[in-house]
């Protein structure tokens, strides 16, 4: 039986090159400011328009500032790609959501929450995280530049077909773990090239248990693992999920929806190229140590024998350490990968009757504006004032140094992002990926610690 990679993918091929790649239809294009102006200058010089503009949505989000974003941004290059974007939207009569708007925010947070992904779809988008929007049930990966213009162009994209791997894991996860915790743990297992040539579908009994929020954190480090993206199968959390979201079918769509949606899935005699099987129980809390995803290790662990002498060099650590104690400069909540309300929910948990250390600097960013509309509305916002943090606009933020939010060379930094590169946070800067609980713990004591401890 096929995959349910499988049935997307070949239910959306218009045709194949013999011995080559398939031509794609894309049912949703996602586009921000970074990957798209060149895409946009192509069609101009082709003097043709957008094929199915109503299938395009464009949002701002990596160069948007998280403070006065009533005011013009400070930044001339930031200021010149986000106003770039607007234009083209306007010009190509696409959706636009704009920044210091009610439904900006990150694209990879914005689109599940305004139901705009959806079961069985293909969804593309010129950024690697796009693999998120597959924990909805979704064909979803990022594509470069020419390949946006491709499909701004026809709606469709030339793409070879990956291979398909199962990453399951069964049991239970433990206290104080999360889907962030997961998927750390799978990159230290499988490696940053582990799932390379492969698109994987996440299952057993750990994934379905996960909130739809957790499956988008699981989905959106797929790429770090090097796969082609990752996906979840819908099933009542899914369709809980996107029930009466702006986007979802309505009334007898809806019904006629969830009927179609039911029947996407592997089922058990599916065939994979590849299957691998971990439990639940060997997962902790997990935090990196080196300047890649997979240089990952439990919180209560010690450093690798044998990690990469560069990545310690850079970093200022040594085999065999531990990392539990050691202070940090920075907290960062947020990001694509933890930036929505349940994250900010685990996060305020376990800062509650706590105040933030002396000396952290904290930036809490909200993947979105609707999320922090939620936070307001269930009086996060005042619970985390009294513990000393302060909420910040929606935008990508810390997660990569292409806006205001950088961290200074050779501070540390425990960051709910996807990313640890050398200079992925600001030049110089020095990341360790962790769970919103990891970093709500590293808040209050201004070092690196096991968030159980304080559960």
């Amino acid at each position: 039986m096929n995959t349910l990679f499988d049935k997307i993918w070949d239910s959306h091929v218009v045709d194949s090159l013999e011995d080559g790649p398939d031509q794609l239809y894309v049912d949703r294009l996602y586009c921000h400011e970074v990957t798209s102006p060149q895409a946009f200058d192509g069609l101009r010089s082709r003097g043709i328009r957008c094929f199915r503009p109503e299938k395009v949505f464009c949002m701002p989000d990596h160069n948007t500032p998280t403070h006065d974003q009533d005011k013009p941004i400070a930044d001339p290059v930031s200021r010149a790609q986000v106003e770039m974007l607007e234009r083209n939207a306007a010009e190509f009569g696409l959706h636009y959501y704009g920044m210091g708007g009610p439904d900006n925010g990150i694209i990879h947070v914005v689109g599940p929450e305004k139901g705009l992904s959806l079961p069985g779809m293909t969804i593309v988008c010129g950024d690697s995280h796009t693999s998120t929007h597959g924990a909805l049930g979704a064909v979803a990966f990022g594509i470069g530049t020419s390949e946006v213009e491709m499909a701004l162009a026809s709606q469709c994209i030339l793409q070879q077909k990956p291979r398909s791997m199962s990453i399951r894991v069964e049991g239970k996860l433990g206290k104080g773990v999360t889907a962030k915790d997961l998927a750390l743990f799978l990159m230290m297992k499988l490696t940053t090239g582990g799932a390379t040539g492969y698109f994987v579908e996440y299952r057993g009994e750990a994934v379905r248990s996960l909130s739809m929020e957790g499956r988008l954190t699981l989905c959106n480090l797929s790429i770090e693992m090097g796969a082609r993206g990752g996906f979840i199968a819908p099933d009542e959390t899914t369709f809980e999920y996107l029930k009466g979201r702006e986007y979802a079918p309505k009334g007898e769509e809806w019904d006629k929806a969830v009927e179609f949606w039911r029947t996407l899935s592997s089922g058990d005699d599916a065939v994979f190229d590849r299957e691998v099987v971990f439990d639940a129980a060997e997962v902790k809390p997990m935090i990196t140590y080196g300047t890649n995803p997979g240089m990952g290790m439990p919180i209560d662990g010690s450093i690798p024998a044998d990690a990469p002498a560069k990545a310690l060099q850079y970093m200022g650590f040594e085999p065999g350490q531990s990392l539990l104690g050691h202070e940090v400069d920075y907290v960062f909540l947020g990001a694509c990968t933890n930036g929505r309300i349940e994250d900010f929910r685990a996060f305020a948990s376990l800062v509650r009757g706590r105040r933030k250390a002396e000396g952290v600097i904290a930036w809490l960013v909200p993947g979105s504006a609707a999320v922090a509309r939620q936070i307001r509305a269930e009086g996060l916002d005042r619970e985390l004032e009294a513990a000393g943090f302060e909420l910040r606009q929606p935008g990508c933020s810390a997660c990569l140094a292409m806006n205001d939010d950088k961290i200074p060379a050779g501070t540390y930094a425990v960051s709910t992002s996807n990313l640890n590169f050398e200079g992925r946070q600001g030049p110089g800067s020095r990341t360790l990926l962790a769970s919103p609980l990891t970093a709500a713990a590293a808040a209050v004591t201004g070092k690196v610690t096991d968030p159980r401890e304080l559960l």
